[in-house]
């Protein structure tokens, strides 16, 4: 997420030039800062700043560590290489941990229990800050310092830090303002790339009257509704309304709120655009939701879904070939101007030693994110990482957005909120959400219940 006070120090006309080179429809990706592109990665495992030698690691024979994520199937499977290599470079043994959707609560039971993982990826900026205050996350030793210092701009390191004290690694960033769309299913209704709001629901009602349900919505997890509100409130009440929303200095009952529920419920509140309406998106997981326009090219069940370019790893167990099966175009602006919305994962010490330090320093290098950049469905904000090993241009132009983005780029709002607001499963922002798209004409309704349980988070 990106706070007004973590400015982004990107130049106007470097972000317009990597605008110019995203020719598959992608918008800058979030950065927090360009800073000089010195010691880039050759390309070959060896950064060529400093001594040349790539990242260096202690030997850790004999030790056991244990990292939890989030992550499930393509994206586990690929972030298991990455801890792969390390436990071959160190000689320690690396267990993944599965935390489920709600982290927070996750490190909170293990800590309480005595078995916290020694590291943790956490997918918000609240939910780092509290780790940090409530002690439990480590700051960041000298060699990982120095290793996150010479790959990543300021902006990114100021993400990772609390009270001047540095304790995240943000090791994968997020363009969270893309829809994913079946060109064959576009030509078969003769429709283009929507430009506007108004043009996407118009291009919806077209592809339904042709037969093919327009879009997918994965309504069964509460955090991408949080993505919809966040890209139409971001378009619709701009950089300065976002920030105030997401620290809770306006009321979810401002009129801007209601301006952006009102405009969601366009969409959410006719079926006829969503695949299996109202009750069939409550109903639809996000992958699930991602595969709907690929699974099956002759007869899509969907022809769009909405979600980062991380979903090209769901997407891609259908078969589709990103790029030519799967495009991509940017969220449509609801008001002046598009949005960008981005977010990020960060790698976290819970616990103080040798072995969780140098996993750390290993997540800081390019080396590491290279491995799971060839995979695909994985943006690194390491400006060193080497743009040729991404498999396909959608996602290295997105990449290499990721240092000159615009400055009204924002970082997810709800990963900003404290976990019991933003980031748990069945409640908060996930659940009114959730009730929203299962009444969306109820806006004044949705209104209360958001403000009830953010004043009751913000305030815990």
């Amino acid at each position: 997420m990106q706070r007004s006070d973590t400015s982004i120090r990107s130049r106007r006309r470097a972000g317009r030039a990597a605008l110019a080179l995203a020719g598959a429809g992608l918008l800058a990706l979030c950065a927090a800062g360009c800073g000089d592109d010195g010691g880039k990665d050759s390309g070959n495992g060896k950064n060529t700043e400093g001594s040349g030698d790539g990242v260096a690691l202690p030997r850790l024979d004999g030790t056991t560590l244990q990292v939890g994520a989030v992550w499930t199937g393509a994206e586990k499977d690929n972030f298991t290489m990455v801890l792969d290599e390390f436990a071959k470079r160190t000689g320690a043994k690396v267990d993944f941990v599965p935390t489920g959707d709600n982290v927070a609560g996750f490190v909170a039971t293990q800590v309480a229990g005595g078995s916290a993982p020694d590291v943790v990826m956490v997918p918000q900026v609240g939910v780092l800050g509290e780790f940090a205050q409530k002690g439990w996350a480590k700051p960041l030793g000298a060699e990982a310092k120095a290793e996150l210092g010479r790959n990543f701009s300021q902006g990114w390191q100021d993400l990772g830090s609390v009270d001047g004290e540095q304790y995240g690694v943000y090791w994968k960033a997020a363009n969270k303002s893309l829809m994913w769309y079946s060109p064959a299913a576009f030509e078969a209704a003769g429709v283009q790339e929507p430009k506007t709001w108004d043009e996407l629901l118009r291009t919806a009602q077209t592809i339904s009257d042709s037969g093919v349900q327009p879009l997918s919505v994965g309504g069964a997890d509460g955090w991408t509704l949080t993505d919809w509100f966040e890209n139409v409130y971001l378009s619709q009440a701009g950089p300065e309304k976002y920030d105030q929303l997401a620290k809770h200095e306006i009321a979810w009952t401002d009129p801007s709120v209601k301006d952006a529920l009102t405009s969601l419920a366009q969409l959410w509140g006719n079926d006829d655009l969503l695949a299996g309406g109202k009750a069939g998106a409550l109903k639809t997981d996000y992958p699930d939701s991602m595969k709907k326009p690929f699974t099956d090219p002759d007869a899509p069940e969907a022809a769009m879904a909405f979600e980062g370019d991380f979903s090209a790893a769901a997407i891609g167990e259908t078969g589709a070939k990103i790029g030519t099966d799967a495009k991509v175009f940017p969220f449509p602006p609801v008001g002046d101007t598009s949005p960008v919305v981005t977010g990020g994962d960060a790698a976290v010490a819970l616990k103080d030693g040798k072995g969780a330090q140098a996993l750390l320093t290993w997540l800081a290098s390019p080396e590491a994110a290279e491995i799971w950049a060839k995979q695909g469905g994985y943006l690194s904000p390491n400006k060193n990482t080497d743009l040729a090993v991404y498999p396909d241009e959608v996602q290295r132009t997105s990449a290499e957005a990721l240092i000159a983005a615009g400055d009204s780029v924002r970082f997810d709002m709800s990963d900003q909120a404290p976990a019991a607001f933003g980031g748990t499963k069945g409640d908060g922002e996930w659940k009114a959400l959730q009730d929203f798209l299962a009444k969306p004409d109820d806006v004044a309704g949705a209104q209360k219940a958001l403000e009830a349980e953010a004043a009751a988070a913000f305030k815990s």
